[in-house]
């Protein structure tokens, strides 16, 4: 039977504890997802390497399994201040916390210790691929005229492909993005000085790694390098120096908002970002700077915050 891409599903739910695997529900735990990509059997594998009377291979034996699965889903808040997102349960699989201040905001910021895993089911138009105990790196596309997004990949523990067929789905905690342009992203800023974006990408760059040893087995998040771009119009020099902070190596914060009205505004802040190789692009004729980011924490678990308000 004819299997289509677009016949896709998928469902996320936070665990308790690591081990402890839930049942997502088409109902509760559907996400508003694009770009998937999946890695149904993603193995290591050791090479008998034996010695024969005759050339060719020789069998592998597979050392360790996991599954991987990588997806986009809009950045866009809950439709109420203080009210956990859709997307909440993915967010903290990838190493953060939320912080809930009632009717008022829903902050998150990147943990160093026991992060929750997460449960996801893929459904591939009849196929239920689980994956549990997932844990995951995220990424952050802000590009001017386009829907803002997070890009997510997740690792976790695999489970034989099964038939099954495609839950009945409700969508509606998912609120609709909103397109990054002047109307809605009011306020961008990098070192004080308030530029005229093109582009800003961050990228969480988590470490996930999966190991199978006697003893121990499973997705471990070892380590964060967060890092990203970004490219804004020229200014004069007298409006900001960024090629000083360049070259001496100066942290500078960046902030960038993205929506008006209440329940649907995401702030995206950064104290301490390092701007390298920069370079000059054009965008419509007019000229822009480009530069990597390196983001630096200050106090520790620190160096990235997403705050809907």
């Amino acid at each position: 039977m004819t299997k289509r891409t677009r016949k896709t599903v998928v469902l996320a739910a936070l665990q308790v504890a690591l081990g402890v695997p839930v049942i997502p529900t088409g109902a509760d735990n559907a996400m508003v997802v694009s770009d998937v990509s999946s890695t149904p059997v993603a193995a290591t594998y050791a090479q008998r390497n034996n010695v024969k009377p005759y050339l060719g291979n020789d069998q592998q034996l597979v050392s360790e399994k996991h599954s991987e699965l990588s997806f986009s889903v809009e950045i866009a808040g809950s439709g109420a201040a203080g009210t956990l997102p859709a997307w909440d349960p993915l967010l903290r699989a990838c190493s953060f916390v939320a912080t809930v201040t009632e009717d008022t905001s829903v902050a998150y910021a990147p943990i160093s210790d026991e992060p929750l895993p997460v449960t996801i089911y893929y459904f591939l138009d009849g196929l239920l691929h689980k994956i549990s105990n997932a844990f995951g790196t995220v990424s952050l596309d802000l590009t001017s005229n386009a829907i803002p997004k997070f890009k997510f990949k997740f690792t976790g523990d695999y489970s034989p492909v099964v038939d099954q067929l495609l839950p009945v789905t409700d969508f509606s905690k998912f609120k609709d993005p909103l397109v990054v342009n002047n109307d809605n992203t009011p306020a961008f800023s990098l070192g004080g000085y308030t530029a005229v974006l093109n582009a800003l990408q961050l990228d969480v760059a988590n470490t996930v790694t999966y190991r199978s040893l006697p003893g121990a087995a499973g997705a471990l998040v070892t380590d964060r390098k967060p890092t990203g771009s970004v490219a804004f119009e020229l200014a004069r020099v007298a409006d900001k120096d960024y090629w000083s902070a360049i070259a001496v190596a100066q942290n500078l914060p960046l902030s960038l908002t993205h929506g008006k009205v209440a329940g649907n505004i995401v702030t995206i802040a950064a104290p301490a970002v390092q701007l390298t190789s920069p370079s000059y692009t054009d965008n419509n004729g007019i000229a822009s700077l480009s530069t990597t980011l390196t983001l630096n924490p200050v106090q520790g678990n620190d160096e990235i915050t997403i705050t809907l308000t």
